[in-house]
Parts: structure tokens; sequence; C-alpha cells
């Protein structure tokens, strides 16, 4: 009786963990229906997602809708870039990496009302001599809701050391 009620238990357990290591396994949460903060949240992580999706088109208009005006943008190498900078960088950035695709892991997002903070781990997928290559970058946007738009208007990418992987 008492090896039945144990396989019974362990059974139970993995039958009520599936459901849950199912969600944890999707790319895209679950669109929220009832906090302010969890749709925040949700929007901000689909705005991020979307938008590294579509970096590799370059296409001027994804950068336009994505980075406010006003942004300062801090690069992994220490500088500073305006809007101006990024969209006159995209030709030279996929010159440089013409192979390069962008996803995102780790979120984590603190909504404070009608701005955001966004942190999140940066993959970019590239080939290099003829080889795969990934690396790994740690960004952290500040978001403000205009016009019922998600823009960011600061962003920090620091890219992420070989040994930290």
């Amino acid at each position: 009786m008492r090896f039945k009620r144990r396989r019974g238990l362990r059974m139970f357990a993995v039958a009520a963990l599936l459901p849950m290591m199912a969600v944890a396994q999707t790319s895209t949460p679950a669109r929220p229906t009832n906090s302010p903060d969890a749709l925040a949240i949700f929007q901000l992580t689909m705005r991020v997602r979307q938008f590294l999706a579509n970096v590799p088109k370059n296409d001027p208009q994804v950068f336009q809708d994505f980075f406010a005006d006003d942004v300062i943008y801090t690069r992994s190498a220490g500088v500073t870039v305006t809007k101006a900078d990024i969209l006159k960088n995209i030709g030279v950035r996929a010159s440089n990496e013409p192979q390069a695709t962008f996803d995102a892991d780790d979120f984590t997002v603190h909504p404070y009302g009608e701005m955001a903070v966004v942190n999140f781990r940066l993959v970019m997928h590239n080939t290099e001599n003829g080889k795969a290559t990934t690396a790994y970058f740690r960004n952290t946007g500040t978001f403000i809701k205009r016009n019922g738009k998600w823009q960011a208007v600061a962003w920090q990418a620091t890219k992420v050391p070989e040994s930290s992987k």
C-alpha cells in the first residue's frame, strides 16, 4: 500500500508539473488579462522580442519605431549614440554582421505606470569565417509609453565576457 501511495504521489507531481514545464519552455508569455503591471510586462517583453526578430531586415522604420527620438544609447564599447547615429549605422551593422540574428531570454521588467525598466540577455547568433558563433549581451532599456506606444528612451548594452556564459 505504501509503495502504491508514493507512486501515485509521484505520478500526480509529474502530471501537475507538465503544464508548468510546457509554459516555461514557450518563448511567448501568456497574455495577461487583469493587472496593468502584468499587461505592461507582456507588452514590453513582446516589443523587445519583435524588435530583435526584425533587426536583421535592416529596415530603418524598425529602429525608428522602437527608439524614441530623444533616446540615449550606450553601446557595449562605452560609446553613447543618438537615434540619428543608430539610423545612420544600420548599414554598417548589416555589412559587418550580415548573417546575424538576435533573440532574448532572462527578462526582468519593472513597470512604473507609463514608464518601465527592462533587462534581458540578448543572444546574437552569427557566422564568422564560416563558423557559427554566439555572443551574449546584457541589455537594460528604459521605456516610456507615449501616444499608446512603448519606446526606448535609454539603452545600455554590455557584452557578457566569454568566461561568464
